[in-house]
């Protein structure tokens, strides 16, 4: 289905088109694009008389990922000829940046009979439609002429929807106790006069009362209103962070515990059948397809636990299916895919089902990662069981330690078992906590049973469990100050323009 079509650029070989596509960007989801490029005959503008240039193929993940995509141009069949298209993506929205404010008054009207007027100020965005929006209320500062009001933060959008010009309405009032505020005075502002109180400067208004400036000849003002700071803090986005060349580095663990039956049998959740990939394949090959165009080199290190491996059959939690310990990557998914059906008749299945030494090691080498200071790499660990865990207390520590790291942890729950102490991993429903009574940092597990997809398609699936990741990513290095690895040239260029 076609979205839109550029410009004819007339005699040309070489065409820059000017023509902007608008796409919304879902991280969650496998976003396939095809661009072709025609030859239009300079009598006619449509398509049918037109001369196929060539088409390329790619995904929306793969163009942000690396923010400049060139590709062959194929031919019908598939021949790459001699001419190649470069796409290149910007973020249009994306401003969460937030003010801090901090306002004080001198001189206010007394409004009081018995002692001075309780002022506090309230802050209104002026819409498109003439409407009013309140932004802010200050707290009430008793008894005081000359207030300080408390510094108080503010997004951008909610502010000004990013348009530096809106007109801002500001009203001051000496609050009463029945709730008949009185009204002192009041002025008009925007953003920009504002931001002249970044470095260190202040930025004053008049209050003025219209009805008192209409009635007395001498009426200077009802006091005065001072902005001493305005500070901006910028919030980066999910995009900011991958376009700044962030990776999303990505783990597999597959539980080969016994409970999940001999692979051999057809009721076993293991079981590979010729045809229809099991559970556990279905699971990995949805999320897997996602996370594998935020990797630039598409390794996936993949781990088991749960069973006793050759040579000597010793129970291990976190053994690498290649059985290549120093190396535990696969080449792509399909690599993954691979190393599992073919180590599945090597293994033999045991227990017990402990989760926290994959979660540790992961979390090595996210803490390594921290030691950089900037925001190179995220891990993200796909854990696949089918039970009930048995190490329940250390798997708490391990999360509440991790939710200090660049890494987000998904559980895919495969089979029938009874999966209500996983959810209490997915701080969802109340703040996850170490034995010692330590919170999470943040919310880093996402638990999803893989029944409530069963006929659904794979998409729906890791929809549902990927949707959280831009904002953990997002939470994690802005919580920590970390900005973009190169803020690039099109973000220093993105304006305060929505």
């Amino acid at each position: 289905w076609q979205v839109d079509r550029t410009e004819v650029i007339r005699t040309c070989i070489n065409p820059i088109f000017s023509k902007l596509f608008t796409v919304d960007f879902y991280f969650e989801e496998v976003q396939r694009l095809r661009f072709e490029v025609h030859d239009i005959s300079s009598n006619h503008n449509g398509l049918k008389e037109a001369d196929f240039l060539g088409g390329m193929e790619c995904t929306l993940g793969q163009i942000v990922s690396q923010r400049k995509l060139s590709k062959s141009l194929l031919k019908h069949g598939n021949t790459a000829g001699k001419s190649s298209i470069t796409v290149i993506a910007e973020e249009l929205s994306g401003n969460d940046d937030y003010v801090e404010l901090s306002f004080s008054a001198r001189k206010l009207d007394d409004k009081d009979f018995f002692s001075k007027s309780d002022p506090f100020l309230e802050i209104f965005r002026v819409n498109d439609d003439a409407t009013q929006q309140l932004v802010h209320r200050t707290e009430v500062v008793m008894n005081n002429l000359n207030p300080a009001w408390k510094t108080f933060k503010v997004s951008v959008n909610s502010l000004c929807s990013g348009d530096q010009d809106r007109r801002l309405k500001c009203i001051v009032w000496d609050w009463d106790s029945n709730g008949k505020h009185d009204f002192i005075g009041e002025f008009s502002s925007t953003f920009k006069e504002m931001r002249g109180a970044m470095e260190g400067r202040q930025v004053q208004w008049e209050c003025i009362n219209p009805k008192y400036k209409a009635k007395k000849k001498n009426y200077k003002n009802s006091g005065i209103v001072i902005l001493n700071q305005c500070k901006i803090h910028k919030m980066h986005s999910f995009l900011d962070y991958i376009m700044g060349g962030c990776q999303i580095q990505f783990t597999v663990a597959i539980d080969f515990t016994a409970s999940n039956g001999d692979p051999r049998n057809s009721c076993s959740l293991h079981y590979i059948h010729p045809y229809q990939p099991n559970e556990y394949l279905k699971a990995l090959v949805a999320v897997g397809e996602i996370c594998q165009d935020y990797d630039s080199d598409k390794m996936f290190p993949a781990f088991g636990f749960g069973a006793r491996i050759p040579p000597e059959y010793k129970v291990s939690h976190d053994f690498a299916i290649n059985f290549n310990e120093d190396n535990p990557e696969c080449a792509g998914i399909q690599g993954v895919v691979e190393a599992y059906q073919s180590c599945l008749p090597k293994l033999q299945l045991y227990g017990p089902t402990n989760i926290a030494p994959i979660i540790q090691k992961v979390a090595k080498s996210a803490s390594e990662e921290t030691n950089t200071k900037e925001a190179s790499q995220y891990f993200i660990l796909l854990i696949l069981t089918d039970g009930v865990i048995t190490d329940m207390a250390d798997t708490r520590e391990a999360i509440v330690h991790a939710s200090h790291l660049p890494m987000s942890v998904i559980i895919v729950g495969v089979g029938n078992a009874d999966f209500s102490d996983m959810q209490m991993l997915d701080g969802d429903d109340g703040i996850l906590r170490s034995p010692k009574g330590e919170p999470v940092l943040r919310d880093i597990v996402q638990f999803v049973p893989f029944r409530n997809f069963k006929h659904a398609s794979p998409a729906a699936l890791a929809k549902s469990v990927l949707a959280e990741v831009p904002n953990q990513v997002v939470d994690y290095y802005n919580g920590k100050g970390i900005k973009p690895k190169c803020v690039s040239e099109y973000e220093s260029s993105r304006t305060l323009a929505p």
